[in-house]
């Protein structure tokens, strides 16, 4: 198996992440190039390749000269930027003939996933969201569950996700909506809006929310009812001004059964009629989003995150979105 030469684009704290991940599969990948304007930023991420003993990439700040300079390089482009950047980014790189994994939330609203996928289908090249929701195994067996039709039909969704993100986002990008596309909701709340989009399985047809800004540029709380086009009902709470901790809890009632999984995968409860209680589902061991991008990229399965996706979310956001600013009237997705 040849080396898969991948450009990381943004080495931020998610970013790192991501290479402290990728720099432990060196038999099959091999980071080659970052483009990454913060000089700090760019030197903690040449200490995990340091501390890996391996070559520290070159650095390249401006993205259109990393573009120029470093695109006969790489094989993939791995997009960890602002989420404003990332149309434009995965754009470009789509463009130059390159596959792209690319950093939740997709883009930042549902005009720009259609644009996407337009330039998906023109190029030809394979783009994969990187929600470790919809990636990890826990979710796709939760998907393949429902769809199944074993238990029933779905009847309803309950999803809820907090954190301390108000405190730990001040001052900083995530809170510039202008950057950001969006506060709480659409940053951790992101991964539940995909989860809960990616289980669905189906277009939402209704939408009636309330955002609250707690005295900030973007939303920290939020609240959504929404149905699905198939009749079934959805309920959204997310806080962002909650105790320190990031969690969530997900439960989807079917006719025969309780499935609860969290909005990052990571695990599967499965109560069938007639137990006391939910049993964990073994799903296997999972590295992270890079194992399923590189086993997707391989043809070994098929993309379980496409833009289609990232379009059913982005869908719900704008609702979500409109339906506050009429104080909760309800609106239909479009």
């Amino acid at each position: 198996m040849s080396i898969v030469r991948v450009g990381f684009i943004g080495a931020g704290g998610m970013g790192r992440h991501h290479i402290g991940n990728i720099i432990k599969q060196a038999d099959t990948t091999q980071i080659t190039a970052i483009c990454e304007p913060d000089k700090g930023a760019y030197a903690q991420a040449a200490e995990l390749f340091e501390q890996a003993g391996q070559p520290v990439p070159p650095n390249e700040p401006d993205f259109a000269r990393f573009m120029s300079r470093q695109i006969k390089n790489i094989d993939v482009g791995f997009i960890n930027t602002p989420h404003n950047a990332h149309f434009e980014q995965t754009t470009t790189l789509l463009e130059a003939g390159k596959d792209v994994l690319l950093e939740k939330p997709m883009v930042i609203n549902a005009s720009q996933a259609r644009r996407l996928i337009k330039t998906r289908d023109k190029t030809a090249r394979l783009l994969v969201v990187a929600f470790p929701g919809s990636l990890s195994p826990h979710i796709r067996r939760a998907a393949d569950i429902l769809r199944s039709g074993e238990f029933g039909k779905l009847l309803t969704i309950s999803g809820t996700v907090w954190q301390n993100w108000e405190q730990g986002t001040t001052g900083k990008w995530r809170q510039e909506p202008k950057i950001s596309g969006g506060g709480f909701m659409f940053d951790t709340g992101a991964h539940m809006l995909n989860t809960l989009a990616d289980l669905a399985g189906e277009p939402f047809s209704d939408v009636a929310a309330f955002l609250d800004k707690r005295k900030t540029k973007v939303d920290i709380l939020a609240v959504a009812i929404a149905r699905l086009q198939s009749g079934a009902l959805v309920s959204i709470n997310g806080c962002g001004a909650a105790i320190p901790s990031c969690e969530s809890d997900v439960k989807i009632f079917c006719e025969g059964a309780i499935l609860e999984v969290g909005v990052w995968g990571g695990y599967l409860n499965l109560r069938r009629a007639g137990e006391s209680k939910a049993t964990p589902v073994d799903c296997g061991a999972w590295s992270g989003v890079w194992q399923t991008f590189m086993a997707v990229r391989a043809g070994q399965m098929e993309n379980p995150c496409p833009p289609e996706v990232g379009l059913r979310m982005a869908q719900l956001w704008d609702a979500i979105k409109a339906s506050a600013r009429q104080n909760g009237v309800p609106v239909q997705v479009a």
